[in-house]
This record gives structure tokens, sequence and C-alpha cells, in this order.
């Protein structure tokens, strides 16, 4: 069974499977996040959603590049969670399955090109509980075994 995070499903809501990627990118002990401001102002682990026929690395790299413009090498699978949200930008109820990897990021080509997305570097220690969302925040908890 695997895990879940976040909001409690809702017994009466109809939910669509919304499969994504996500990566905690480190690159001299810190962490490339990306500060999302619309709908809600969120930091975040860079990644999304997995488009139909999309391999889920092809998907990694390319939302990665898309919120953070930077390209990442050796992506590594830690783990996937669920988590059940509405997604307001697509005006969906989703159940997300979260798939999370490890990575380093190698270079910046560019500024990101999904409108509403900044950089931020922060430490593990800030990202464990400076991220928006809970099964992220573990995953990098487990990471440097913080408590």
């Amino acid at each position: 069974m695997m895990r879940r995070f976040g909001e409690t499903p809702i017994l009466t809501q109809r939910y669509t499977m919304r499969p994504g990627v996500y990566a905690i990118l480190e690159r001299n002990n810190t962490l490339l996040l990306t500060h999302q401001a619309e709908p809600e102002p969120e930091l975040q682990l860079p990644g999304g959603g997995v488009d139909p026929g999309e391999h889920p690395l092809q998907a990694l790299h390319r939302e990665v590049m898309e919120e953070t413009g930077w390209i990442i090498a050796k992506p590594r699978r830690l783990g996937a969670y669920r988590r059940f949200t509405y997604m307001p930008e697509y005006d969906l109820w989703a159940e997300k399955i979260c798939t999370i990897y490890h990575a380093t990021p190698t270079r910046r080509l560019g500024p990101p090109t999904e409108d509403g997305h900044t950089t931020i570097w922060a430490s593990p220690t800030v990202a464990a509980t400076e991220l928006d969302n809970s099964g992220d925040r573990h995953f990098v908890k487990e990471l440097w075994r913080l408590a």
C-alpha cells in the first residue's frame, strides 16, 4: 500500500488519477527549489504531471527545465506517495501519484520558462520545514535523516 500525505480524501468526491514526477535537486549541499506564485504561493520541489504516452524520466527532465531552467543528471528514484487535492488551475479533483527522484542540477540554460516560477536555493533543513507539501518534506527529511 502506498503512503498517503495531505488531506483526507472526500468520500463523495470523484478523483482523477494524475501521475507526477518531482525532484530533490542537490548541488553543493543545497537544494534547488521552485516558488510557484499562482494559484497560491507555494515552495515546491520542481516537477509536475506526466503527459499521456510520456516516459516518467522524460517528464522529469521537461518539468525541471520548465520550472527552473536547469538540466539535470543521474536521476535516482527514491519512492512515491499519494495525495488527494483540488487543482484549481485545471478545475480538477486529483488523486496524485507523486514519484520522487534525487538528481543533480548540472547546467543552467536560463530562467524558468513556466510563468509564475522562481528558483530558490535552500539548505535541506530549510526545505524540510518550508516546502508546502508534507510528502515532499518527508522525502527531504528521509534523504538527510532529519528528525
